[in-house]
Parts: structure tokens; C-alpha cells; sequence
């Protein structure tokens, strides 16, 4: 298991070069950055590439509806290049809210459109002319669509790797399956290591129709991070009542909050529908309340020293191969550090 860290671009470059280089070698491996309706994560990933040294870097995520497959592969090429072979390209559907009221563009079917992407991305870095005639994506457009003057095209230099790890961000059961089936990487939020069987059936048979040219499945993601012995650390953990509270409530619409679904798939039905209740009804701190402590402390890793190195080998347990951490404590670095030497 390696150590991952989520990186966002606040504050100044030169504030972000310095934290970035302090991450590193204090032993993160993995730096991702994404994106919802702020920044760019591209321009943070070619900063990311500029700034470390050996670290991957991956977006977590790129929404599919955002760019052309082809876009998202050249993206890739662009960074691979720009680290010496060190991108990780991290792609997930996003949700409609965003899709359809930042961007203005339909969100359908994000199951099959991540097949094609995924087919299309590996044969643009395979040098390979791309011609895809799929049920979402045509290229070259066929006759009768455009002006009719597309024609075939491969990529006019040979990418540095024609097997860039592709990640998906997946919740629900069908995606998670196509992840565990197309994808080199699966990048889950809100993981509960105690609760993976809500993915097990979903693993299994994406695991089952998996090529075997590809590597066996990596597992990224994690949580909060803060190693501390005092009557502290309860009130550092209870910060992460917001952000759950806000995906369960206030991340999508009623009808529509894969958060929500998974909420309600770790055994928390009614906490679900009273989350959502009080958060879009704009009672913020009622529904904060109502987050279940037993979740809070799964999904966290904020804690006395032993309590968090039982949660680091819950996660390694339940199959987490890049522990993603948000240090969060008053000794961040020294947190990383440590959580690096249980890892050798």
C-alpha cells in the first residue's frame, strides 16, 4: 500500500511548490487533483508534474461529458510527457447537476459513454488511427454528419506510454463493475473498509469478464488524516460532519445523489432521507447531527496513534492499494511520515 494525497490549488504557486515538495518527501507517492466548478484540474496536474519528482499524478477527476475521448487522451499524453511517464488519468461521470446546469451538456448514459472513452483513450496511445464507430461516439464522423471531410487520424508523435493507467471513479453497482472490468484503477469516496461488501457481488463479476492484459485492480482512497493522543482528536474528527453531511444532503438533487444511494446501501435509510431533509431544507447544522458517528469514524482516520493504524490496516485489509490522506491534524507532515513507516 502507497500513500496518495488530494491537492487543490489554493493560495500562491509558490505556497503550493513548497507544500507539494514537503508531501513528497515526507512520502506521498500519489498527488490527485480534479475538478467540479472551479479551477481546471489539467492546469493543476501539469503544475504537479512540474513541481515533484517522482510522485504519479492523476486526476481524480476528469468528467467524462467535459472533453472529447480524444481530448482526454491527449490530456494524458500531455502530462505522461510533461512527468516522464507519470500520469495517472482519473475519469468519473460527475453528476447532473453539474453536468447539465455548469456545462449545458445532456447527462446520459455515463455507463456505456466511459466504455467508448475508455476504448478510444488506449487505442489513441496505442498510435493507432482512431476509428470508432460506437453507439455514443463516431470518429471520424460518419458520411452524412459535419462537412465530411474528417478522416482518420492517429497522433502526430508516439505517446511516452501506451498504457497509461486509466482510474475510474465509481459508487453505484454497474459502475463499479465496469470499473472493476475496463479500468486499471477504481477511485471510490466515502469508502468504509468494514463495508465493502455493498461492492463485493459488483467486484466479482467485473473482475470475472476483466482482460488479462490488464494489471490486478488498485484501490485508491482513504480519508482524513491526524495522529492525535489527547481529548482533541474527537473535535478534529467531528469537522468531517460538514463535508458528509453536504455529499449525503447537497451533492445532486433529491431525486438524484449517488452519495445518498450509498448511504443508504452501508444499512443507513433513514439517516439518508433526514440528511437530505435538513440539508436541503438549508438546516445545515441538523443535518451535520444527524451524520452516523459509526460512518464518521469508518471513513476517517483521525485518532489516537493506535486507533489510526487500526484504520490504515482496515483499509490495507479490504483491498486499498494507494491510501489517499488529507492531513488535517497540527503535525501534518510528521502524520504522513508516520503513516509511511507502517506501510514498509
Amino acid at each position: 500500500m502507497r500513500l496518495g494525497t488530494t491537492i487543490g490549488f489554493r493560495g500562491s504557486a509558490e505556497r503550493l511548490t513548497k507544500a507539494v515538495a514537503d508531501l513528497e518527501r515526507a512520502g506521498i507517492e500519489h498527488f490527485w487533483t480534479g475538478e467540479a466548478y472551479s479551477a481546471d484540474g489539467v492546469s493543476t496536474m501539469g503544475f504537479l508534474a512540474a513541481v515533484t519528482t517522482s510522485a504519479t499524478v492523476g486526476s481524480s477527476i476528469l468528467p467524462i461529458y467535459t472533453r472529447t475521448p480524444t481530448l482526454l487522451a491527449m490530456t494524458a499524453v500531455g502530462v505522461d510527457q510533461l512527468s516522464g511517464g507519470r500520469c495517472i488519468l482519473g475519469l468519473g461521470a460527475s453528476g447532473p447537476q453539474v453536468v447539465e446546469g455548469f456545462h449545458g451538456v445532456p447527462y446520459e448514459t455515463p455507463l456505456a459513454r466511459t466504455r467508448e472513452i475508455v476504448d478510444i483513450c488506449r487505442a489513441v496511445w496505442r498510435g493507432e488511427k482512431v476509428l470508432h464507430d460506437g453507439t455514443h461516439y463516431r470518429i471520424p464522423l460518419p458520411e452524412g454528419r459535419g462537412t465530411g471531410l474528417g478522416k482518420p487520424l492517429r497522433l502526430i508523435v508516439p505517446p511516452p506510454r501506451a498504457d497509461i493507467p486509466i482510474y475510474l471513479a465509481a459508487l453505484g453497482p454497474k459502475n463499479v463493475e465496469l470499473a472493476a472490468e475496463v479500468a486499471e484503477g477504481w477511485l471510490p469516496l466515502h469508502f468504509w473498509p468494514e463495508r465493502t461488501d455493498v461492492w463485493a457481488e459488483s467486484l466479482a463479476k467485473g473482475v470475472a469478464n476483466r482482460s488479462p492484459s490488464l494489471p490486478p485492480l488498485e484501490i485508491a482512497t482513504g480519508g482524513p488524516l491526524a495522529i492525535i493522543n489527547d481529548d482533541a482528536f474527537q473535535q478534529l474528527r467531528d469537522r468531517g460532519r460538514r463535508m458528509l453531511a453536504f455529499y449525503f444532503g447537497g451533492m445532486g438533487a433529491r431525486s438524484s445523489n449517488f452519495y445518498n444511494e450509498l448511504l443508504c446501501r452501508y444499512g443507513y435509510e433513514d439517516a439518508a432521507q433526514q440528511i437530505q431533509d435538513a440539508w436541503l431544507a438549508g438546516r445545515h447544522d441538523d443535518a451535520m447531527a444527524l451524520v452516523p458517528t459509526e460512518l464518521l469514524d469508518g471513513t476517517s482516520l483521525v485518532g489516537p496513534r493506535g486507533w489510526v493504524r487500526q484504520r490504515v490496516e482496515a483499509h490495507r485489509a479490504a483491498g486499498v492499494t494507494i491510501l489517499n490522506v488529507e492531513p488535517v491534524g497540527p503535525n501534518r507532515l510528521s502524520d504522513v511520515e508516520t503513516v509511511r513507516s507502517w506501510l514498509d
